[in-house]
């Protein structure tokens, strides 16, 4: 009887200690410690934060379109580059670059030759397009003679489609087109009735294996030769060219508008190399960056892209190399009635409507040495000038954006030039920085130094404030590391997306100077996405760019907070019935931070989103479960209570009602 007593006590004392550890774990959630009390002046709101400060950019430079946006799987398809010139030069033996060796070190074909090497000679005279087309000589003693590429990503079960394009003598038949693997698995595809005419031979097949490094081999086993004009292989989910996984992404993504075609690209680009039937368009030599420009992507590509994201066109005329008449011509083209002789053209080439583009960039950093066709600020500013007469002498309508550069550049543009912009384009790239807080803060930093350059320039230059020229930061991000993906595919980690995030607070704090902001670049080169041959993922600064798209309010509201490592903005959405709250930590320690809103009222539960990683180097890799992510995540705002984990971005956002 005792034990049993003795039992029962225990039993009731355990019971009143969960009890009063219950009531204790109650009353400290009821009394979270609070690191800092902020308040919003909801009365206080300032210029509408305009929706083009997302804008994106992509440029004809690395992987960028080609290897990463467009869905052609060869590479140089319409062969730039001779094949196997280091044997057989085949009259480039008089070229100084031939001479000097450079073609060996940069221009080295992705091709090789099946067969002798005295295999493929290079048609100067009767070119597909381009300077010279690939011929293949058979031997016709059985043996294979043709060309091969290697390294491409196919995936089992899934269907390509391609084309190739062809003439020759009728005893080179059939003419095969296999894709191969290292265990010489292999599916062909056989090509017959070619004629002395070029002509194109449509293909499709679904793999019935996977491999990292296929090779696509064009080849005969008959006699005479066979001259090979291009060559086209595309997975078949292709929409219009555009590689389907990365168009959802940009869908995701949901920029408003994308600059294009550069950059420094464009002040060598002729706008007519990116017209007319794809495939009999031009190779040309990257004007600004390595590589090749195939000109599979032009005009109309770019305006089908925009159409199929529900973006805008903005784009960059040529004030490097180009002249006005080109520029004017380019207007006409994207602009003009199918009365003019320009705009007859572009119905010809399947869009009889005018192009909808209300922003052209006038030339891109004519400012620097490194731009084909650079200046002096008193020469250009001439230039300028003119082009925007002749541009607006087509389309009266059209939204002019002037290059500028914080200081003597930017001064004489709004001085000399004011009457011939819109808005006025700037410029910013930051490095890797030791100190991490340091790293972080930069781009809010060179962000701010502009928009106060700017607002000097308003009181210095005489008539400027009534004009109401603001600023497009064009191009905008971190530039460092190694090249990943591609010529300038540099990889972003976890701390670079919580500088991107305190880049965009910057633009919201100033947006009665910032009109538009293009993050550089999109897709691989210092892109938002990266991509390998057959799968792609947001970067850690395109999540962020994604996330305050999609969620953070258009009418920015006064805050401040005290801590060094917290950076917070407030926005009130377009009807006024929702608050956001971004809250960045750059510190590793959470914060637990209470808001005082004044009169206004929220609701008592509301929605939010945080990016977290606790390691700041933290990255994502196309292809692999993501490292770093948004996470949705509940809210109950009822004590006007937010807890940010360290290292984190973290946005509320909570339905506003007006306390009587």
């Amino acid at each position: 009887m005792n034990k049993l007593i003795a039992i029962t006590v225990k039993v009731k004392l355990y019971l009143m200690a969960s009890t009063i550890a219950i009531l204790f774990a109650a009353t400290a959630c009821e009394q979270i410690h609070v690191d800092e009390t902020i308040k919003v002046d909801v009365a206080a709101t300032g210029e509408p934060i305009n929706p083009y400060i997302y804008g994106q950019f992509i440029e004809h430079l690395g992987k960028c379109i080609y290897g990463g946006m467009w869905a052609e799987m060869l590479e140089d398809r319409k062969f730039y580059y001779p094949i196997n010139f280091e044997f057989d030069p085949w009259g480039y033996a008089d070229d100084p670059h031939w001479q000097t060796g450079e073609y060996r070190f940069l221009n080295a074909s992705p091709w090789q030759v099946i067969g002798h090497e005295k295999t493929v000679s290079m048609d100067k005279r009767n070119p597909y397009t381009g300077e010279h087309s690939p011929m293949i000589h058979l031997k016709g003693d059985g043996s294979a003679g043709g060309i091969k590429q290697e390294g491409i990503e196919f995936i089992a079960g899934k269907e390509y489609e391609g084309h190739i394009v062809l003439k020759g003598d009728a005893g080179a038949e059939p003419i095969v087109v296999q894709i191969t693997y290292e265990d010489n698995e292999s599916i062909v595809a056989e090509i017959a009735g070619i004629t002395g005419n070029y002509e194109t031979y449509p293909f499709t097949f679904i793999m019935p294996f996977s491999g990292e490094n296929c090779a696509v081999e064009i080849l005969s086993k008959g006699q005479g030769s066979f001259s090979i004009g291009t060559i086209s292989i595309m997975p078949a989910d292709n929409v219009n060219g555009w590689r389907s996984d990365v168009l959802a992404l940009l869908k995701e993504l949901d920029s408003p508008i994308y600059r294009w075609p550069g950059g420094n690209f464009v002040s060598g680009y002729n706008w007519r190399d990116g017209i007319g039937e794809r495939d009999q368009r031009p190779p040309r030599k990257n004007p600004a960056w390595k590589g090749v420009e195939h000109n599979d992507v032009g005009m109309h590509e770019y305006m089908q892209l925009m159409e199929m994201i529900g973006s805008e066109p903005f784009i960059a005329v040529n004030t490097g190399l180009g002249t006005v008449q080109e520029v004017a011509e380019q207007i006409e083209y994207c602009r003009g009635s199918v009365d003019s002789e320009f705009g007859r053209k572009r119905a010809k080439n399947g869009s009889p409507e005018p192009f909808d583009v209300r922003y052209w960039a006038v030339g891109n950093e004519m400012y620097g040495d490194w731009q084909l066709g650079n200046m002096p600020v008193e020469e250009y500013v001439l230039k300028h000038n003119e082009m925007a007469r002749a541009i607006w002498n087509i389309d009266p309508t059209a939204q002019l954006v002037a290059v500028g550069h914080v200081g003597e550049w930017s001064e004489t543009m709004l001085t000399q030039s004011a009457d011939y912009m819109n808005l006025l384009s700037e410029h910013i790239y930051d490095r890797e920085l030791e100190d991490l807080q340091e790293h972080i803060v930069q781009i809010r930093n060179s962000i701010k130094s502009v928009a106060d350059a700017h607002r000097g320039y308003l009181e210095t230059i005489p008539g400027l404030k009534d004009k109401n020229i603001r600023v497009a930061m064009d191009e905008w991000n971190y530039w460092y590391g190694d090249y990943i993906y591609g010529e300038l595919g540099v990889q972003y980690h976890h701390k670079d997306g919580l500088g991107i995030a305190m880049g965009l607070h910057e633009f919201f704090r100033n947006s009665d100077i910032y009109y538009m902001a293009n993050y550089a670049q999109t897709v691989n080169v210092i892109g938002a996405i990266k991509t390998t041959q057959t799968a792609s993922a947001f970067e850690t600064t395109g999540l962020v760019l994604k996330l305050y798209r999609n969620q953070f309010g258009s009418v920015p509201l006064n805050i401040e907070s005290l801590d060094p490592n917290l950076d917070i903005v407030a926005a009130l959405s377009d009807d006024n019935s929702y608050l956001t709250i971004a809250i960045v930590n750059m510190d590793s320690n959470p914060r637990n931070l209470k808001f005082d809103l004044g009169s206004m009222g929220t609701s008592p539960l509301g929605e939010a989103w945080q990016i977290h990683h606790s390691d700041p180097q933290a990255f994502n890799t196309p292809g692999e479960e993501p490292n770093v992510q948004i996470e949705e995540l509940p809210l109950d705002f009822s004590k006007k209570m937010v807890t940010v984990p360290g290292f984190a971005v973290k946005l509320i956002k909570v339905a506003l009602k007006v306390n009587n």
